[in-house]
């Protein structure tokens, strides 16, 4: 599978406004696109991870599941359909970067096809259970990783 950004190419620097408010960004999704699901995709999800967080275990910034098959692309700022979880901010939805000070962190974007029209998962789901339920699904994935860093000053 592709993933691709106009906002936010493979390799490239995340521009302040889709950083987290406490870096001083607007916190605004960027715009997505995909392509090239395998055959037996029922729906699909979409993660953004931090894995340079210095929390032992990284940071996820985005997870969304039970988007039907028919979108292939979100805006800028649109939300997916279906569901978002709660993310290590502590809200559902988007959570941009906002590293501590110091050397930049990556910020891997993925979408995943899954086998499954709905996950089912019950709102009272952890969220480390939900990425367990989702990636146990996910027959195939495609992702492109960016950085963001804020400067020490």
């Amino acid at each position: 599978m592709e993933l691709r950004s106009d906002a936010i190419p493979d390799s490239s620097v995340i521009e302040l406004r889709y950083a987290e408010g406490g870096a001083g960004g607007d916190n605004v999704s960027p715009d997505l696109t995909w392509s090239g699901a395998p055959e037996g995709t029922a729906s699909y999800a979409i993660t953004c991870f931090d894995p340079d967080a210095p929390t032992g275990s990284g940071w996820w910034h985005w997870i969304a599941f039970d988007i039907p098959t028919s979108v292939t692309s979100l805006a800028e700022g649109e939300r997916p359909p279906g569901r978002e979880w709660t993310n290590d901010y502590g809200y559902g939805g988007y959570g941009g970067p906002c590293p501590p000070p110091g050397p930049a962190h990556r910020y891997v974007f993925t979408v995943h096809a899954l086998d499954v029209a709905e996950l089912g998962i019950p709102d009272d789901l952890t969220s480390a259970a939900c990425r367990f339920n989702l990636l146990a699904h996910a027959i195939d994935a495609g992702s492109f990783t960016a950085t963001f860093a804020i400067q020490p000053g």
